[in-house]
């Protein structure tokens, strides 16, 4: 079976509107939907977007620069009918041991129309672009346990748990909280 038409490229501040139909879409899947505190001015200010009539691409990003403020990037997957179906928002990380920077995933969603042409996997494909392209380390993400059809499809791609880590946060109250705990 040929795989399905589609366009990847960096978001532009014009589609952030499509990003926020997403979001609410992936937390609507997991089950969050009521958790969404994003907007289109949050995400506005909170993602280094591309330039319009840009195609920034994943070895080659044309973006906003990153900052402490602006810490997150979106590339977006365009079906045959030029509509966003999927994207995939991430952030610069580092590796000590590596000495070598790489990405975190902080969420990949294909529309549930969308999925089974390919395009999750055409997502992750250009993320590991853009890491191999900075000489960068690794390509990293979290998934939900309950979520077996995405830990399957990240296994058949070759990523493997990493069950010996358990992940922490600290948020909200607790963040405040940290923050003045030695004050």
């Amino acid at each position: 079976m040929a795989p399905a038409p589609y366009k990847i490229r960096h978001a532009r501040r014009g589609d952030v509107s499509a990003i926020l139909e997403l979001i609410k879409e992936l937390a609507d899947y997991e089950h969050e939907l009521d958790a969404v505190e994003a907007t289109e001015s949050t995400l506005l200010s909170t993602i280094a977007f591309a330039p319009e009539n840009v195609e920034s691409t994943s070895t080659a990003p044309d973006t906003e620069p990153t900052s402490p403020s602006k810490p997150a990037r979106c590339l977006l997957l365009f079906n045959e009918e030029d509509r966003p179906a999927g994207m995939a928002l991430y952030f610069y990380n580092y590796s000590t041991w590596r000495a070598k920077a790489g990405i975190y995933l902080e969420d990949l969603f294909v529309r549930s129309t969308e999925r089974k042409k390919g395009y999750g996997k055409r997502l992750l494909v250009e993320l590991a672009k853009e890491v191999v392209a900075a000489n960068g380390g690794r390509l990293e993400w979290s998934v939900l346990k309950w979520n077996e059809p995405s830990i399957k499809f990240y296994e058949s791609i070759g990523a493997k748990m990493m069950n010996e880590w358990v992940g922490m946060r600290v948020d909200r109250e607790g963040l405040t909280k940290l923050a003045v705990l030695l004050d």
